[in-house]
């Protein structure tokens, strides 16, 4: 990486209040941990209008300060604009990606990387289930998976 030279990475899901938060925050966390915070811009949102203006779901918010981390974020949908300024736009699954490949196909200059956070997974569970209609344990294997992802999504070189 450039010196000077931020990389930025939005974690994307369908509402913006389970598992983006969660690997959002989860990100943060690492890169704060590893000193890198001034080399990258974090952040998350929905491809849905479903939860805009709502704070994390809260069984998740449980769920991280159970792992003594703390969210801060209020959903939001996916802009034009974060196609053209994030390097990486990190998704749930497959439906996450569909919607977001669509949305990109008609945007010029779309910059953004588009993935599954799950294609980082060293134990290869490419998909990160929606754990909203499920229980705390849900909300804790989706913090395992964003945990393993994020730690070696940030160990590559970018």
């Amino acid at each position: 990486m450039a010196a000077g030279q931020a990389k930025s990475v939005l974690f994307v899901c369908l509402g913006n209040i389970c598992r983006s938060p969660i690997a959002e925050a989860v990100f943060r966390k690492l890169v704060t941990e590893e000193n890198l915070e001034n080399k990258w811009r974090i952040d998350s949102a929905a491809t849905s209008t479903y939860e805009i203006g709502n704070p994390p779901d809260y069984r998740g918010q449980n769920c991280m300060r159970k792992h003594g981390i703390s969210m801060n974020h209020i959903a939001r949908q996916i802009t034009k604009d974060d196609f053209l300024t994030f390097d990486y736009i990190l998704c749930m699954d497959e439906s996450n990606l569909h919607d977001l490949r669509r949305k990109s196909n008609q945007i010029k200059n779309c910059k953004a990387k588009i993935e599954l956070l799950g294609s980082y997974d060293p134990e290869k569970q490419l998909i990160i289930e929606d754990p909203y209609y499920g229980n705390d344990e849900d909300f804790e294997t989706v913090y395992q998976q964003c945990l393993r992802c994020c730690k070696e999504f940030l160990e590559k070189p970018h």
